[in-house]
């Protein structure tokens, strides 16, 4: 049976016919509508980029916890239900909560046109500036200059994680163009932690900076992190810190971790919170362990994984994470939406994959066809086969290599589909 919640958001999505149109009048007005609670926020850290973003949210959330704070977050999109992208003080938010404000946001909404994104953000918001918290995490959807979340006059701070090749339709064809719809978080005097960048990138981050004068505290000028014998070492104007390697796997969460790190050190949190938020992180999809389930169950032997990127850039940071693991004989499982760059994703894949299992993505309208991502598969130099679903893919590979590791990759709408199945 649907909760309440479900029916709402079904009826949500019938507001606008298109899934993505970005404006910020509708937020507007409905913010209005609801009495302006971007106004009463708790302070709000704003994250923007391509890539990074929900982990540096989650390692800056773990950090401000271990401090003592209380921490609304949002994120988008969600994996298994939507109640994941609203987090009040460190808490999903409930499902007789999230239905009363769903259906407050509806009525004073009305018959106007408005996305799903946009009236979702807007309850969100609500939702926070009627709970008391220390602060605010509010992670942008899409782009950032025209994106819903992008209402907040003053943050106390913005940070604008990697930003690459990602949603062209949207946000334009050129590097530079992105971030000029990333560097739309920016605020005047409001300072921003800036991610590695690509020099065309970066500078026009900075010009923007210059412009609002918001000073920034850049990777390689402002603060710097890197892996050292079996450690990260962060460091800043302040002095160094020696931590633990980031508990999130892969070599990019070095990159991740320093944003986060320099955020807290920026707000005045000590060494604690900054171990805090290395160590104790969690972000579900993003190269995760999967150890228990039904899906475990279908291939016990095998060593199991998921993963959510999907660009270009995602599909270097899995790469670079398979090659800094112990050599193992390594499948894929991968669905892609039709919208991205699946050619770019899977090349720097192909030296580490053994073989390629294409699936399409369950109940997702936009799904690339499981054949065409074989046939880029095949196009990118790695041996590949089609599968009907996750589950048949898992049982071919294990009984053809039992030992195997396998990733499930390529989309977020198919790691939701993954772990609802596996429980």
């Amino acid at each position: 049976m649907s909760a309440p919640s479900d029916i709402i958001l079904q009826r949500m999505m019938a507001l606008h016919p298109k899934v993505i149109d970005l404006t910020l009048d509708r937020v507007h007005r409905l913010l209005a509508a609801l009495g302006h609670p971007e106004r009463s926020l708790p302070p709000v850290i704003h994250i923007a980029g391509t890539n990074g973003k929900g982990s540096t949210q989650a390692m800056i959330r773990a950090g401000l916890e271990a401090a003592g704070q209380s921490v609304h977050a949002y994120t988008s999109p969600h994996l298994a239900r939507f109640h994941e992208r609203i987090r009040l003080a460190g808490e999903l938010i409930s499902e007789p909560a999230l239905a009363a404000l769903l259906d407050e946001c509806v009525q004073a909404n009305g018959p106007d046109s408005i996305t799903f994104f946009e009236i979702t953000t807007c309850a969100a918001l609500l939702a926070f500036a009627r709970n008391p918290a220390d602060a605010v995490l509010l992670e942008v959807g899409l782009g950032g200059r025209l994106d819903a979340t992008n209402v907040v006059d003053r943050p106390a701070l913005t940070i604008i994680t990697p930003v690459s090749i990602d949603h062209q339709q949207y946000l334009g064809d050129t590097l530079p163009e992105i971030a000029g719809e990333k560097a739309g978080i920016l605020k005047r005097g409001v300072p921003c932690v800036v991610g590695p960048q690509s020099p065309e990138g970066l500078a026009v981050i900075e010009a923007r900076a210059a412009r609002l004068g918001a000073a920034l505290l850049a990777h390689g000028q402002h603060w710097h992190a890197f892996a050292e014998r079996g450690r990260m070492v962060f460091q800043d104007e302040n002095g160094l810190l020696d931590l633990p390697l980031p508990n999130l796997p892969g070599p990019h969460q070095i990159d991740n971790a320093g944003a986060a790190v320099a955020a807290l050190r920026h707000l005045g949190h000590g060494a604690a919170a900054c171990e805090a938020a290395v160590s104790r992180a969690f972000w579900p999809a993003r190269m995760q362990r999967l150890r228990h389930g039904p899906l475990v169950d279908v291939a016990p032997m095998v060593e199991l994984w998921l993963d959510g990127g999907h660009n270009p850039a995602g599909g270097q940071a899995v790469a670079a994470t398979l090659a800094a693991m112990p050599a193992r004989d390594t499948h894929l499982i991968c669905g892609m939406l039709n919208t991205k760059d699946i050619g770019g994703y899977l090349r720097p894949l192909a030296p580490h994959v053994t073989r390629l299992h294409a699936v399409s993505i369950p109940g997702e309208g936009a799904t690339l066809p499981a054949e065409a991502t074989r046939d880029a598969a095949l196009a990118a130099g790695m041996a590949a086969e089609v599968a009907p679903s996750v589950g048949a893919a898992l049982a071919a590979i294990a009984a053809d290599a039992p030992q195997a590791r396998v990733l499930i990759c390529g989309s977020l709408y198919l790691a939701g589909a993954v772990l609802r199945e596996n429980g």
